[in-house]
């Protein structure tokens, strides 16, 4: 037998939450609603979404549409995804997260001064990611994105500099990229580093590893596409070597679980912030037939 359980604090952000919902109740009104990009980085929450008629689209297919309504995620987006709209007459239904749209504007504020003045503006986060690509619009694609200490040779250091970071990063990340540059600028040069990280996201770690601590296997449920997924199912390994990933429950191995010598095999059930509840309740279904027929 086996005790199996859910991790209450593992699931959607806030941001994820409430695109999901504005997108589920568009298409309750309309039967239908474009998206641009996955509205979720959960492949099978996006196979859901689209059987009730959510439609994904790229940024080329953006610009080939006209008088339509189209979802912007949590991620947010570059301005000249909202120049197209605009002539394209395409409605908006705007769900970026407000972290996110907060940091836009305080990343477009320190680019709209005069260029003599204007720092390098550097962005801490994964280059390509959608979030880090509609943060270097604020700039005119001119913000320098460092993914490590690996591409801090973009910076001249000779001039200052304002880091920002990606709202998902790690705060042990960002720390470490802040002092490398404090300790590599030249002397006299202003540096300013904004911590931007979301504390709704990063304060899962400390949880995360105390709920992997206590229990004998560890199941993280996460998207193959979740950048997110793939650092908080780190973050449980580093405390549990008994870690498994999974995207979804027909992957889950009969092999990962050895009854103890004594007491109840213990298994816990978590995953990233782009995972939802339903396929984790899906996974706890599938150990229930497996472990405690």
């Amino acid at each position: 037998m086996a005790k199996i359980e859910i991790d209450t604090n593992s699931g959607f952000c806030f941001g994820v939450t409430t695109a999901i919902r504005k997108a589920e109740e568009e298409i309750a009104r309309s039967g239908g609603l474009y998206c641009l990009g996955d509205i979720v980085h959960n492949s099978d929450e996006v196979a859901r979404l689209a059987r009730k008629g959510l439609k994904i689209i790229s940024h080329a297919d953006l610009g080939r549409l006209h008088d339509v309504k189209v979802l912007l995620r949590a991620h947010g987006e570059p301005p000249s995804t909202y120049e197209i709209a605009r002539r394209n007459n395409i409605e908006i239904i705007d769900a970026t997260c407000p972290v996110v749209l907060r940091l836009q504007q305080r990343i477009k504020n320190s680019f709209d001064v005069q260029e003599d003045a204007r720092p390098q503006i550097v962005i801490y986060g994964k280059n390509g990611h959608a979030e880090v690509n509609g943060l270097v619009g604020q700039t005119s694609g001119e913000a320098i994105v460092v993914e490590g200490p690996g591409d801090l040779g973009k910076i001249d250091f000779s001039r200052p500099v304002a880091l920002y970071s990606q709202t998902t990063k790690s705060v042990a990340g960002f720390r470490e990229i802040t002092s490398l540059i404090r300790d590599r600028l030249a002397h006299g040069i202003k540096f300013e580093s904004f911590d931007t990280i979301c504390r709704r996201v990063s304060n899962r770690v400390e949880q995360l590893q105390q709920f992997a601590r206590e229990h004998d296997v560890i199941i993280f449920v996460a998207g193959e596409k979740s950048s997110n997924g793939k650092v908080l199912y780190g973050n449980c390994l580093e405390v549990n070597p008994n870690t498994h990933l999974i995207s979804n429950p027909s992957q889950i191995d009969s092999g990962w679980f050895r009854q103890p010598e004594a007491g109840e095999l213990s298994v816990g059930i978590c995953g990233a912030t782009s995972t939802p509840l339903w396929l984790m309740e899906e996974a706890r279904g599938h150990l229930e037939e497996l472990l405690n027929p």
